[in-house]
């Protein structure tokens, strides 16, 4: 082989008479370390990555792609063979910059096929891992979540809230924790925020510098840009768990506490109307979700939402998704809106998502039309001061006071509130009953509160097992009452 000549993307420096393995520097390699023979895996070790390559000189599986280019060894998952092995290896930036470049100028999708195309025009000879390590970092960027493409895919995590390039967190079940994830700079964020709410069909800029959308795999996504976020882009997303925790499940994870479930149970057999008040976090909608579970399958569940977050696991659901204007200014479907579809749907169990504005007069004179079994979820500290909540959200609607209770009286039954205590464990604190008082206002009555061996009752408690008389024997649920009794 003659000096200087090319075999396969190899270079031969050993002038006349070198022989055919020989390399850059000279010094020989086996025939079998062409191209081909790299792609099969013949004749090169695995701690031979690239410098090797190009000298003939084997190189230690540490050495990654800094050693390539300044004979630093690093981190052994940072090698060739640490990517084989599963770990990724962050992307040369210069090198994504131009892949980057060259398929925004193509308009190519960041396929692995166009990404290889793409370095070769910039001269650069990758093998098969890293073409295909490029174009995933490039398909996280363009198409997926960027950097937090690794916690939203963790099944545990239920929040991930960027505040700063470096001060990513997320929940998993047990309070905030601070991760290892960073982005380069608040520019990185913003762009992810507003490539995100692009995705959602949201407009994100200057003008509108907040959004609250709802992506296509169902993840809720909220964000505010500089100035109105101080300092740098604010992203919260909240993961929508794929399927419904099922009533057992959040027995066993202490939601409910040990014979809960039976109270629940019959709650939904008597058909009454109910709501599920807390804060944010607090479990509202895996609640809702587990319980819709347990309605009939021959009942028809209408669901009206803000965004589409229940998912319960039943045969026959409607879903309802509420939608903004568009910059014209037309299109706006509001929740008011869906709840009267949703009452021509013909609905067995029509359901509010979050009952947070005016859809609170058509919820209420729904259920006091014969629709039986509705229920919905509202923010509220408490369970007492839920009725304080409807009678805010009435009154701006344009409903007096004295009709707002009346409605509420003859629309609601019970109330289950949830909270989260300071280690992240989300609960059933009490459930109370509505009842109206001596000025005709509704109040409601503590009937059970939260109880670590089983629920245990308060004075509402015989009016609750009224409600649900001849349901099952829901009598027999744990507990001590005030005067000592067990239930």
């Amino acid at each position: 082989m003659s000096r200087g000549t090319r075999v396969r993307g190899w270079e031969s420096d050993g002038g006349a008479g070198s022989p055919p393995g020989a390399g850059l520097m000279g010094v020989g390699l086996p025939v079998d370390t062409r191209s081909a023979g790299r792609r099969a895996g013949v004749g090169v070790p695995a701690e031979m990555v690239r410098p090797g390559w190009r000298t003939g000189v084997g190189v230690p599986a540490e050495t990654g792609r800094p050693g390539w280019r300044t004979g630093v060894g690093v981190p052994a998952d940072m090698s060739l063979a640490g990517r084989r092995a599963g770990v990724s290896m962050p992307a040369d930036a210069g090198l994504l910059d131009g892949v980057r470049q060259w398929l925004a100028e193509s308009g190519a999708e960041p396929t692995p096929a166009r990404v290889a195309q793409a370095l070769r025009e910039q001269g650069r000879v990758l093998g098969d891992a890293e073409v295909l390590g490029a174009a995933e970092r490039l398909r996280s960027e363009l198409v997926g979540s960027g950097p937090l493409e690794p916690l939203l895919g963790d099944p545990s995590v239920t929040d991930v809230l960027v505040s700063a390039p470096d001060r990513v967190w997320v929940d998993r079940g047990g309070g905030l924790e601070l991760t290892g994830v960073s982005f380069p700079d608040a520019a990185a964020v913003r762009r992810l925020a507003q490539r995100l709410a692009a995705v959602a069909g949201r407009r994100l800029d200057d003008a509108h510098p907040w959004v609250d959308a709802r992506l296509p795999d169902g993840t809720r996504l909220h964000a505010v840009l500089p100035p109105v976020a101080v300092g740098s882009t604010c992203l919260s997303l909240r993961v929508v768990r794929p399927r419904a925790f099922t009533l057992d499940e959040l027995v066993t994870a202490g939601t409910v506490p040990p014979g809960g479930d039976r109270l629940l149970r019959a709650l939904l057999d008597a058909r009454l109307s109910f709501l599920i008040s807390g804060g944010t976090g607090s479990g509202k909608t895996t609640l809702l979700s587990a319980l819709l579970g347990l309605v009939g399958p021959g009942e028809r569940i209408v669901l009206a939402e803000d965004s589409a977050e229940l998912r319960p696991d039943h045969p026959h659901v409607v879903r309802l998704e509420s939608r903004p204007a568009n910059q014209e200014g037309a299109g706006l479907v509001t929740l008011q809106d869906l709840v009267r579809q949703a009452l021509r749907m013909r609905p067995d169990r029509l359901v509010v998502g979050e009952v947070r504005g005016p859809e609170v007069v058509a919820l209420l004179a729904a259920l006091n039309t014969g629709h039986e079994g509705g229920c919905g979820t509202v923010h509220a500290n408490a369970a007492s001061g839920v009725p304080a909540r409807l009678e805010a959200l009435g009154t701006a609607a344009g409903l007096d006071r004295a009709a707002l209770h009346s409605q509420v009286a003859a629309a609601l039954s019970v109330v289950l509130h949830l909270v989260r205590d300071r280690t992240g464990r989300r609960r059933i604190a009490e459930v109370h009953v509505l009842e109206r008082d001596a000025a005709g206002l509704v109040v409601t009555v503590p009937a059970l509160r939260w109880g670590p061996e089983a629920f245990a009752y308060g004075r509402g408690w015989e009016r609750l097992r009224g409600l649900l008389g001849g349901i099952g024997d829901v009598g027999g649920i744990g507990g001590v009452g005030e005067r000592g009794e067990e239930l």
